[in-house]
Protein backbone atom coordinates (compact mmCIF):
# COMPACT_ATOMS: atom_id res chain seq x y z
CA UNK A 1 0.00 0.00 0.00
CA UNK A 2 1.60 3.09 -1.13
CA UNK A 3 2.02 6.12 1.73
CA UNK A 4 1.74 9.94 0.08
CA UNK A 5 3.58 12.06 2.55
CA UNK A 6 2.55 15.62 2.48
CA UNK A 7 4.62 18.56 4.42
CA UNK A 8 2.69 21.66 4.56
CA UNK A 9 3.72 24.49 5.98
CA UNK A 10 2.07 27.83 6.79
CA UNK A 11 3.27 31.32 5.68
CA UNK A 12 5.66 33.27 7.98
CA UNK A 13 4.87 36.21 10.08
CA UNK A 14 3.70 39.24 8.26
CA UNK A 15 2.95 42.98 9.67
CA UNK A 16 -0.37 42.42 9.48
CA UNK A 17 -0.37 38.60 11.28
CA UNK A 18 1.30 41.06 14.00
CA UNK A 19 -1.25 43.34 13.92
CA UNK A 20 -4.24 41.48 14.03
CA UNK A 21 -5.39 42.36 10.81
CA UNK A 22 -7.69 39.91 8.71
CA UNK A 23 -5.45 39.18 5.47
CA UNK A 24 -7.57 36.80 3.68
CA UNK A 25 -7.12 36.87 -0.10
CA UNK A 26 -5.06 40.35 0.20
CA UNK A 27 -1.44 40.19 -0.95
CA UNK A 28 0.38 41.09 1.62
CA UNK A 29 4.42 40.60 1.93
CA UNK A 30 6.04 38.99 4.88
CA UNK A 31 7.63 40.63 7.18
CA UNK A 32 11.25 41.15 8.28
CA UNK A 33 10.43 37.83 11.15
CA UNK A 34 8.62 36.23 8.50
CA UNK A 35 11.83 36.30 5.97
CA UNK A 36 13.81 35.01 9.08
CA UNK A 37 11.29 32.15 9.90
CA UNK A 38 10.82 31.37 6.15
CA UNK A 39 15.09 30.82 5.64
CA UNK A 40 15.21 29.35 9.28
CA UNK A 41 11.75 26.40 7.81
CA UNK A 42 14.43 25.75 4.73
CA UNK A 43 17.43 24.81 6.85
CA UNK A 44 15.01 21.89 8.10
CA UNK A 45 12.62 20.97 4.99
CA UNK A 46 16.00 20.23 2.71
CA UNK A 47 16.99 17.31 4.30
CA UNK A 48 13.75 15.82 3.38
CA UNK A 49 13.81 14.08 -0.07
CA UNK A 50 10.76 16.13 -1.86
CA UNK A 51 9.70 15.09 -5.49
CA UNK A 52 7.72 18.43 -6.15
CA UNK A 53 7.23 21.47 -4.11
CA UNK A 54 3.51 23.57 -4.23
CA UNK A 55 2.76 26.70 -3.23
CA UNK A 56 -0.65 29.00 -3.04
CA UNK A 57 0.27 31.88 -5.40
CA UNK A 58 0.00 34.98 -2.78
CA UNK A 59 3.38 36.66 -1.95
CA UNK A 60 3.65 35.73 1.41
CA UNK A 61 3.69 32.24 0.74
CA UNK A 62 5.75 32.63 -2.18
CA UNK A 63 8.45 34.39 -0.20
CA UNK A 64 8.26 31.70 2.08
CA UNK A 65 8.51 28.64 -0.19
CA UNK A 66 11.74 30.60 -1.89
CA UNK A 67 14.76 29.73 0.62
CA UNK A 68 13.36 25.82 0.48
CA UNK A 69 13.13 25.97 -3.45
CA UNK A 70 16.65 27.24 -3.71
CA UNK A 71 17.54 24.38 -1.03
CA UNK A 72 15.99 21.62 -2.86
CA UNK A 73 16.81 22.70 -6.24
CA UNK A 74 13.06 21.81 -7.37
CA UNK A 75 10.81 24.08 -9.41
CA UNK A 76 8.03 26.01 -7.64
CA UNK A 77 4.42 25.13 -8.51
CA UNK A 78 1.38 27.35 -8.17
CA UNK A 79 -1.65 26.77 -7.19
CA UNK A 80 -4.47 29.33 -6.64
CA UNK A 81 -6.48 26.84 -5.10
CA UNK A 82 -4.28 26.65 -2.22
CA UNK A 83 -5.01 30.41 -1.30
CA UNK A 84 -6.59 31.68 1.99
CA UNK A 85 -10.12 31.68 2.57
CA UNK A 86 -11.81 35.16 1.06
CA UNK A 87 -13.39 37.20 4.49
CA UNK A 88 -15.06 39.92 2.41
CA UNK A 89 -16.35 42.46 3.94
CA UNK A 90 -13.61 41.74 6.92
CA UNK A 91 -9.89 41.61 4.65
CA UNK A 92 -7.74 44.92 5.47
CA UNK A 93 -9.77 45.59 8.84
CA UNK A 94 -7.95 44.76 12.53
CA UNK A 95 -10.20 41.79 14.60
CA UNK A 96 -11.22 45.10 16.82
CA UNK A 97 -12.69 46.06 14.43
CA UNK A 98 -14.48 43.67 12.70
CA UNK A 99 -16.27 43.10 16.05
CA UNK A 100 -16.80 46.46 16.45
CA UNK A 101 -18.57 47.48 13.17
CA UNK A 102 -19.87 44.43 12.14
CA UNK A 103 -20.88 42.63 15.24
CA UNK A 104 -23.23 40.03 13.63
CA UNK A 105 -21.62 38.85 10.93
CA UNK A 106 -18.43 38.45 13.36
CA UNK A 107 -20.86 36.57 14.90
CA UNK A 108 -22.10 34.46 12.33
CA UNK A 109 -18.50 33.60 12.02
CA UNK A 110 -17.20 32.37 15.04
CA UNK A 111 -20.51 29.96 15.49
CA UNK A 112 -18.36 28.93 11.92
CA UNK A 113 -21.85 29.07 9.69
CA UNK A 114 -21.25 27.17 6.94
CA UNK A 115 -22.98 29.20 4.61
CA UNK A 116 -22.24 32.61 5.44
CA UNK A 117 -19.44 34.61 3.20
CA UNK A 118 -18.87 37.65 4.80
CA UNK A 119 -21.19 39.62 1.88
CA UNK A 120 -18.37 39.48 -0.70
CA UNK A 121 -16.60 36.93 0.11
CA UNK A 122 -16.16 32.96 0.22
CA UNK A 123 -18.22 30.46 2.69
CA UNK A 124 -16.74 28.13 4.80
CA UNK A 125 -18.83 25.13 2.90
CA UNK A 126 -17.40 26.72 -0.29
CA UNK A 127 -13.86 27.18 1.37
CA UNK A 128 -13.69 23.93 2.30
CA UNK A 129 -14.17 22.00 -0.77
CA UNK A 130 -11.81 24.39 -2.95
CA UNK A 131 -8.85 23.93 -0.77
CA UNK A 132 -9.35 20.73 0.24
CA UNK A 133 -10.10 20.03 -2.67
CA UNK A 134 -6.57 20.85 -3.93
CA UNK A 135 -4.71 19.13 -1.42
CA UNK A 136 -6.61 15.93 -2.73
CA UNK A 137 -5.57 16.65 -6.18
CA UNK A 138 -1.70 17.58 -5.31
CA UNK A 139 -1.60 13.71 -3.20
CA UNK A 140 -3.51 12.28 -5.67
CA UNK A 141 -0.67 13.64 -8.52
CA UNK A 142 1.88 12.25 -6.21
CA UNK A 143 0.93 9.00 -5.30
CA UNK A 144 3.75 7.12 -3.14
CA UNK A 145 5.51 10.56 -3.06
CA UNK A 146 7.10 12.73 -0.66
CA UNK A 147 5.78 16.86 -1.50
CA UNK A 148 6.00 19.73 -0.20
CA UNK A 149 3.10 22.46 0.13
CA UNK A 150 3.51 26.10 1.30
CA UNK A 151 0.33 27.44 2.35
CA UNK A 152 -2.21 29.20 4.62
CA UNK A 153 -3.67 28.58 8.20
CA UNK A 154 -6.77 28.17 7.05
CA UNK A 155 -6.28 25.24 4.10
CA UNK A 156 -4.18 23.95 7.07
CA UNK A 157 -7.41 24.20 9.52
CA UNK A 158 -9.19 22.16 6.66
CA UNK A 159 -6.98 19.36 6.07
CA UNK A 160 -6.94 18.60 9.94
CA UNK A 161 -10.08 18.60 10.28
CA UNK A 162 -10.54 16.53 7.62
CA UNK A 163 -7.99 13.80 8.69
CA UNK A 164 -9.10 14.21 12.26
CA UNK A 165 -12.62 13.19 11.24
CA UNK A 166 -14.01 17.10 12.88
CA UNK A 167 -16.65 18.97 11.56
CA UNK A 168 -17.09 22.48 11.32
CA UNK A 169 -18.96 23.35 14.80
CA UNK A 170 -15.73 21.68 16.63
CA UNK A 171 -13.76 23.40 18.89
CA UNK A 172 -10.31 24.31 17.47
CA UNK A 173 -8.01 23.19 19.97
CA UNK A 174 -4.90 22.75 17.72
CA UNK A 175 -2.45 25.73 16.96
CA UNK A 176 -1.46 26.62 13.42
CA UNK A 177 1.37 28.80 13.66
CA UNK A 178 3.32 30.99 11.73
CA UNK A 179 6.12 29.08 9.32
CA UNK A 180 4.75 25.86 11.27
CA UNK A 181 5.46 22.68 10.22
CA UNK A 182 2.57 19.93 9.70
CA UNK A 183 2.84 16.34 8.58
CA UNK A 184 0.10 14.23 6.88
CA UNK A 185 0.19 11.10 5.71
CA UNK A 186 -2.28 9.70 3.35
CA UNK A 187 -3.22 6.05 2.26
CA UNK A 188 -5.62 3.82 1.09
CA UNK A 189 -6.95 3.82 4.48
CA UNK A 190 -7.68 7.61 4.91
CA UNK A 191 -5.63 10.31 6.06
CA UNK A 192 -3.38 10.73 9.12
CA UNK A 193 -1.46 13.39 10.95
CA UNK A 194 1.90 12.12 11.99
CA UNK A 195 2.96 15.84 13.69
CA UNK A 196 1.38 19.30 13.90
CA UNK A 197 2.86 22.69 14.33
CA UNK A 198 6.43 21.87 14.57
CA UNK A 199 8.13 25.03 15.18
CA UNK A 200 11.29 23.79 16.73
CA UNK A 201 13.48 25.35 13.43
CA UNK A 202 11.97 29.09 15.00
CA UNK A 203 13.88 28.74 17.96
CA UNK A 204 15.73 32.17 16.89
CA UNK A 205 13.18 33.83 15.31
CA UNK A 206 10.55 36.01 17.34
CA UNK A 207 6.59 34.55 16.53
CA UNK A 208 3.48 36.31 17.16
CA UNK A 209 0.89 34.55 15.47
CA UNK A 210 -0.88 31.20 16.09
CA UNK A 211 -3.65 31.14 13.06
CA UNK A 212 -4.48 34.47 12.14
CA UNK A 213 -6.16 34.80 9.08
Amino acid sequence: MPITRLCLVRHGETEWNAEGRVQGQTDVPLSAVGLAQAQAAAEVLYRHDFTAIYSSDLIRVRQTAEPSVRKLALPLQLDAALRERHFGIFERLLYTEVRSRYPEHYARFQRKDPDYDFETGESLRVFHQRSLGAVKSIAERHVGEQVLVFTHGGVLEMVYRHARALGFSAPRDFGIPNCGVNWVEITTGGWDVQCWADIGHLSACDSVDDGGR
